[in-house]
C-alpha cells in the first residue's frame, strides 16, 4: 500500500497563527514527518508532499496558493496512493471551539470510511473535550481533485489555547503520529 501524506502549507504560507504563536505549516511539518517514519517503518511506502519548509509554488507571480494546491494534487494523482491524508489545524474566531476533526470528498465511499477510522481513533486515543464528527466537504480543493481516497485531518484548534499548546507538545505529537499510522492500518484491514 502507497500512502501519500500531505503536510499542508509552508514557505510564505503559514497557514493558521495560534493564539499565542504557534504556526500550523510547522507542526503540520513535524508530525508528517513522523507519520512517515512510523509508516515506512512498518513497511508501508510512504511519498511525502514536502518534506521541508518550502512550498510547492514558484517565488514570485499571481496565484501561488493556487498553483501550490496544483502542484499537490498533481503529485498525489501521479502516485495512485491507497490513501492521502492531508495533515491540518484548525482555528475558530471562538477561542472556545476545540477538538480534532476529519474531512472526506462528499460521495466518497472510501474517503468516509477513512475518515471515520481516524475520527474514531482520534477522539478514543486523543480523547479530546469536544468529540467531533467525520464531515463530507464538496469544495476543498484537495478533496475535489486528488483521485482515489482523501482525508483531511484537522488535528486541533490553534485558537483554543488549551489545544494550541498540545499539539506543540512532543508527547502528544507522538500520540497524534500512532493515531493516525494506526487509521492508516485498520482501513487497509478493513
Amino acid at each position: 500500500n502507497l500512502v501519500v501524506i500531505d503536510a499542508g502549507h509552508g514557505a510564505d504560507d503559514g497557514g493558521k497563527v495560534g493564539i499565542n504563536g504557534a504556526v500550523e505549516k510547522d507542526i503540520n511539518l513535524t508530525i508528517a514527518l513522523r507519520v512517515k517514519e512510523l509508516l515506512t517503518a512498518q513497511g508501508v511506502e510512504v511519498v511525502m508532499t514536502r518534506e521541508n519548509d518550502a512550498g510547492l509554488y514558484p517565488k514570485t507571480g499571481d496565484n501561488r496558493k493556487l498553483r501550490d494546491m496544483q502542484k499537490r494534487v498533481e503529485l498525489i494523482n501521479k502516485e495512485r496512493p491507497a490513501l492521502t491524508v492531508s495533515i491540518h489545524q484548525n482555528s475558530y474566531t471562538d477561542e472556545r471551539v476545540s477538538g480534532a476533526q476529519t474531512f472526506y470528498m462528499t460521495g466518497s465511499a472510501d474517503g468516509k470510511r477513512a475518515a471515520e477510522i481516524l475520527q474514531e481513533q482520534m477522539i478514543t486515543t486523543l480523547v479530546p473535550e469536544k468529540e467531533r464528527q467525520a464531515k463530507e466537504n464538496g469544495s476543498y480543493y484537495l478533496l475535489k481533485h486528488a483521485d482515489g481516497p482523501i482525508v483531511i485531518a484537522e488535528c486541533g484548534f490553534l485558537s483554543n489555547p488549551g489545544e494550541e499548546y498540545l499539539l506543540q507538545q512532543e508527547s502528544y505529537q507522538k500520540k497524534l503520529c500512532c493515531v493516525i499510522v494506526s487509521a492508516c492500518g485498520m482501513y487497509f484491514s478493513s
